[in-house]
């Protein structure tokens, strides 16, 4: 009998111990208990890509920023960017998407994502799409965009780039970040 009640006392003890164990892996919540809209993009945005580019994707001739230099980032597409200092990696002409989609792993609607370049959508062919267009995304910017069913947000015929940086919030160096727009930088 007491080698039972024992083992309860043991049992009770290791159950409780697990109760009180509040850790810091916490995130920002609103008054709902539920994440933020920009803390669930940051969290799905891959911070850095292999730098592999569509073989289509043709390479810009005469772009503002060449490849190598520096420029400042005026964009805040995930935090720590706004402010940042960027080296150019690739630059690239195309047409620029802002698009709105679910992610095929599913969770909340991404609003007006940008950027998705013409290459990066299935059967685009060379035509600019129109806002309102359904699209499928091919691009793997994000946690549940590939393969994704999107709507075109916006379109703009652009120099884009692939650029590295540091983020203003501290952490590891973005590399490979695609893509920002040539009216998202300005020279350093």
């Amino acid at each position: 009998m007491k080698k039972h009640l024992l083992l309860l006392g043991l049992a009770v003890v290791i159950g409780l111990s697990g109760c009180g164990n509040n850790t810091t892996n916490e995130k920002n919540t609103d008054v709902n208990n539920e994440p933020k809209q920009e803390d669930m993009e940051m969290e799905m945005h891959h911070h850095s890509s292999s730098g592999e580019v569509p073989a289509n994707l043709k390479v810009a001739e005469n772009p503002t920023f060449e490849v190598g230099s520096e420029a400042i980032i005026e964009t805040g597409h995930m935090k720590g960017m706004k402010g940042a200092v960027a080296t150019i990696v690739g630059a690239y002409d195309t047409t620029a998407y802002a698009v709105s989609y679910t992610p095929v792993t599913g969770g909340e609607r991404v609003e007006n994502h940008k950027w998705v370049i013409q290459e990066e959508i299935e059967d685009a062919d060379g035509k600019t799409l129109e806002p309102g267009a359904e699209v499928t995304l091919e691009a793997d910017h994000m946690k549940g965009m590939k393969g994704a069913l999107a709507e075109i947000d916006s379109a703009e015929k652009t120099t884009v780039y692939m650029i590295d940086f540091t983020p203003t919030t501290g952490g590891e160096e973005v590399t490979n970040h695609k893509w920002v727009t040539e009216s998202e930088l300005s020279a350093k």
